[in-house]
């Protein structure tokens, strides 16, 4: 009687399709979601070492109108429209006691057209590296300084009584900003050491070009 009961369902188009997998590893430039494949890799991380890093995929949640990890030290003033609040955005938040050190990553990406969305990264990528260097006339107890400035990724620290390693990646070629940020309050009882800030820049953007199938040649 079942095999009787789903043919006639698949012959009027009725059958419930198998469930779709939850998670899919990568998707088109395109997409709908943040694909488990664009988290940078724990190893990657500084201090993994020590802290033995979670897979940020496994962690993420929607970030709706994501702002970055130092905006909130910096104390940023808002940004005006900012096209952050209409991305799709997921943020990993790994959270250890005080004077231990935090972690918060972010990939942001832009639906659409792909020309529209690279100018829509870079404009945000711009206006982040400027607020950035206008840290302390924000927050006059907090002193930036910037180890890797290129034109589509920055990686800074910012002194003071919280200590920060800011890190972003711009990729127009997909239309995806991704963020890495790891701060304690000083001095952190675990001392920071570790992978330069140019290669953790670089473990940061490779995964987009995996995630975004085809955007990158």
């Amino acid at each position: 009687m079942r095999m009787v009961l789903g043919t006639l369902l698949v012959a009027c188009g009725l059958a419930v399709a198998p469930p779709a997998a939850a998670e899919p590893e990568a998707c088109p430039p395109a997409c709908d979601r943040i694909p488990d494949a664009a988290w940078v890799a724990p190893w990657g991380i500084p201090l993994n070492p020590q802290y033995g890093w979670p897979k940020l995929a496994g962690v993420a949640v929607t970030a709706v109108a994501p702002r970055f990890r130092f905006e909130e030290l910096c104390a940023s003033p808002p940004v005006p429209q900012d096209p952050r609040s209409w991305a799709v955005a997921e943020r990993a938040l790994v959270v250890h006691p005080e004077g231990q050190w935090q972690l918060q990553a972010q990939v942001v990406h832009w639906r659409g057209e792909t020309w529209r969305g690279a100018q829509t990264v870079q404009d945000v990528f711009n206006a982040a590296v400027a607020a950035l260097r206008a840290c302390q006339r924000t927050n006059p107890v907090a002193s930036p300084s910037l180890t890797v400035d290129e034109p589509d990724r920055v990686a800074a620290v910012v002194s003071g009584p919280v200590i920060l390693h800011e890190y972003l990646v711009a990729d127009p070629r997909n239309s995806t900003l991704t963020e890495l940020a790891l701060w304690s309050t000083a001095p952190p009882l675990t001392p920071w050491s570790g992978i330069a800030d140019a290669t953790v820049l670089d473990d940061l953007g490779a995964p987009l070009c995996t995630a975004y199938i085809g955007s990158c040649p």
